[in-house]
């Protein structure tokens, strides 16, 4: 087994493989200074090296490294032999960043060279790069070797991956706040203030004699400031997990009921094809989208209806069906839609009764309807409402038929729509009513609790959260042996703990598990 060690030279690609504009190959390490002398040159007529001063760009080519006293160039014996050795060797026109230690990513000497950005190009200076002297870089080795020199703590360390993964513009801008360092500031800021909390108790221990114990009025101050400091930092919580992770949402419903029209509508392009020919789209498919600040996988299925023959014609079309009952069942939020022009029927409420998702009703083509206020309702039908409690489209019945009970939000329902308050209406052909579904579908997902994801203070992670909360209950632990007058010594246990749990979160105090879990959720080059 190979053991790699900190003072190893490590290289790696740090740009996507495939082709672009620019590729980059970065370099950290005692000896990257080697290893850039002997492939980068200034010149083409002779081999050139420039003083390499820290902070500046120098222009130069790549080139095999063969050095003149090499048993192939003893064989060359004149200057112009020379020159055509290194013609013939040339990788690529470059440019070169240079860095000195410790005013560096990783602390480190670095070098990047940009390249053009071809596969081949930038495989064969990482090539070079490892035959002059460098290993391949581990995965996240550049960013944790960064930590290790004291360049970024745990939080900014994770703050990267999040800004490297975000899949909308709201959590790349607050992954942007973390790096910048506010999460690892406040936690700091907590820290000092229970240092000092823990210093003033353990002095009194001591030197009972010469430092007088506090009051317990004023430890218990303090805890409960610490404690509500915590809470604020995990009221983001929720809206930070569903950022990173995003959320599934699928539309369902009949066939033709427009389930694909709203598909390409929300992704504002054609992705699905659409027909008037029931059971046109037979299998699932997904596309992301942002919607809200949210990530969002949107999902369209195949229209639910029953088939006269499963085995038969229509046995593929039945596959999909069986897929998308499969995919309500895991999905985070269902549009189940109806065509507005032909009402809402029996069937529609049944499958509605059988959603245990979280549901949003979709009624479609409403442009259509001679007043897209209203929807066309079936002889017998009637809507009713109680409180919370909301009645679909039911046959007036002695005693109305509960389908779901759920909080409407204002964006979904307004006193100005007298009928269908339980849907939402839309138009994929005129793209009306869309504004209020994406509206309705972040509201749904946090459940009126959280409106502006903007105004989220701090982005945690679960890995955070967990040493938050950790945190957090030996807080509550000493707070409450505060309270029944037990000795300072004895409960100042808790606040250690505590202490620790805010170091894990920087990495003051962190085990190499934990860091090493952390970095190897990075790409090589990173």
């Amino acid at each position: 087994m190979v053991i790699y060690t900190q003072n190893d030279t490590i290289a790696a690609i740090s740009t996507p493989v495939g082709t672009g504009g620019i590729g980059v190959v970065r370099i950290s390490g005692g000896e990257a200074l080697a290893v850039i002398q002997k492939i980068f040159t200034t010149t083409l007529k002779e081999k050139r090296l420039p003083e390499f001063e820290a902070n500046k760009i120098y222009y130069g080519w790549i080139h095999e490294c063969h050095s003149e006293g090499s048993e192939e160039s003893s064989r060359i014996h004149s200057r112009e032999s020379l020159v055509s050795l290194r013609m013939k060797n040339l990788i690529d026109e470059v440019v070169l960043l240079c860095f000195n230690a410790p005013n560096s990513f990783t602390g480190e000497d670095v070098f990047e060279i940009q390249c053009h950005g071809g596969v081949n190009v930038v495989k064969n200076i990482l090539r070079l790069c490892l035959k002059s002297g460098a290993r391949m870089a581990e995965q996240g080795e550049f960013s944790k070797r960064a930590f290790i020199n004291g360049k970024l703590d745990l939080s900014k360390a994770e703050a990267v991956i999040d800004l490297i993964h975000s899949k909308t513009d709201m959590f790349s801008k607050v992954s942007a706040m973390n790096l910048s360092g506010r999460l690892a500031e406040k936690i700091s800021n907590l820290r000092n203030e229970l240092m000092t909390l823990l210093s003033v108790i353990t002095a009194a221990v001591d030197f009972p004699e010469e430092v007088e114990e506090p009051e317990y009025a004023f430890v218990q101050d303090r805890i409960n400031f610490l404690i509500k400091e915590i809470e604020n930092i995990l009221t983001g919580s929720v809206s930070s997990n569903l950022m990173r992770r995003g959320i599934n949402v699928a539309i369902a419903g009949k066939p033709n009921v427009g389930k694909s029209s709203l598909f390409n509508a929300l992704l504002d392009m054609q992705r699905a094809i659409v027909t008037e020919i029931p059971g046109t789209t037979r299998d699932v498919i997904k596309e992301s989208i942002d919607i809200e600040g949210i990530p969002v996988t949107l999902i369209d299925t195949a229209g639910l209806r029953e088939l006269n023959d499963s085995s038969g014609a229509d046995y593929i079309e039945s596959i999909g069906i069986n897929l998308t009952k499969e995919f309500l069942e895991n999905a985070d939020v269902v549009l189940y839609m109806h065509d507005l022009t032909r009402g809402i029927s029996q069937e529609d409420i049944e499958t509605c009764k059988k959603i245990k998702n979280k549901l949003i009703k979709v009624g479609s083509k409403c442009d259509l309807t001679q007043d897209s206020c209203e929807i066309p309702k079936q002889k017998g039908f009637s809507e009713m409402r109680s409180g919370s409690e909301y009645f679909s489209l039911v046959p007036d019945l002695e005693e109305p038929q509960v389908i779901e009970e759920i909080t409407i939000s204002e964006n979904r329902i307004t006193d100005s729509q007298p009928t269908c308050r339980n849907c939402i209406k839309i138009s994929s052909k005129t793209k009306a009513g869309l504004d209020e579904l994406k509206a309705a579908i972040k509201n749904t997902v946090f459940s009126g609790s959280i409106t502006n994801m903007v105004d989220i203070e701090f982005s945690t992670n679960l890995r955070q959260q967990e040493r938050l909360k950790t945190c957090g209950e030996f807080l509550s632990k000493s707070l409450k042996a505060c309270q029944q007058g037990i000795p300072q010594d004895l409960f100042s246990i808790d606040l250690k703990s505590a202490l620790i749990c805010l170091g894990e979160i920087t990495g003051e105090v962190a085990s190499k598990e934990i860091i090493d879990n952390i970095f190897s959720k990075f790409c090589i080059g990173k």
